[in-house]
């Protein structure tokens, strides 16, 4: 979206960006609890799962729309883009060739901070009882126990999904950091 927009401007960017900062103004979380609790709550967990992904995806689009779409402006203003231009090259090679590659380091931050967000996301609706279904494991279910506060303060060993999912998202970070800082010393 953030490619289409900063690429082809004018009323294409004026009507994608608006429904962006529409997306951006809503408090997103609550919006996706709202918009689950709307949705058929008697679902296979694997529906279950399939619908949660594409609600967080369609709530949570904006954001690296938004930043894509700024880079996208600033490549497509660049010389190297306007002399390929001029060579006649077609909006396909133009973005395939130069504006993507310069979209993927913001694309990869963009992953690396929001995926994890993400993950915590679906644990939180499985936690109140609006994500995965109880017998599928999910870091949400496995934690909803602990709304009680006696079994909270008895069984502390239970807090370890809320650790794993603190583990798994430096290690995804960790990763992401990694894939960057790699691909950053092959472009230099």
């Amino acid at each position: 979206m953030g490619t289409v927009s900063g690429y082809y401007g004018k009323w294409v960017d004026e009507s994608l960006m608006g429904t962006a900062e529409l997306f951006l103004s809503l408090p997103w979380f609550y919006f996706l609890i709202a918009v689950r609790a709307f949705l058929p709550l008697h679902l296979s967990p694997a529906e279950t799962f399939l619908l949660l992904i594409c609600v967080i995806g369609l709530i949570g689009w904006a954001r690296p729309a938004r930043l894509v779409r700024g880079v996208v402006l600033s490549a497509r203003a660049r010389n190297f883009v306007s002399a390929a231009r001029g060579f006649g090259a077609s909006d396909f090679y133009l973005l395939h060739r130069h504006i993507f590659p310069e979209t993927f380091g913001v694309l990869l931050t963009q992953a690396a901070l929001l995926v994890p967000q993400y993950v915590a996301a679906e644990a939180t609706l499985s936690f109140f009882g609006l994500g995965v279904s109880e017998p599928v494991p999910s870091w949400g279910n496995m934690l909803s126990t602990l709304q009680q506060y006696n079994v909270l303060v008895s069984y502390g060993w239970l807090l370890a999904p809320a650790g794993a999912l603190v583990v798994t998202s430096v290690i995804y970070w960790l990763l992401a950091d990694a894939l960057h800082s790699r691909l950053k010393s092959h472009s230099i």
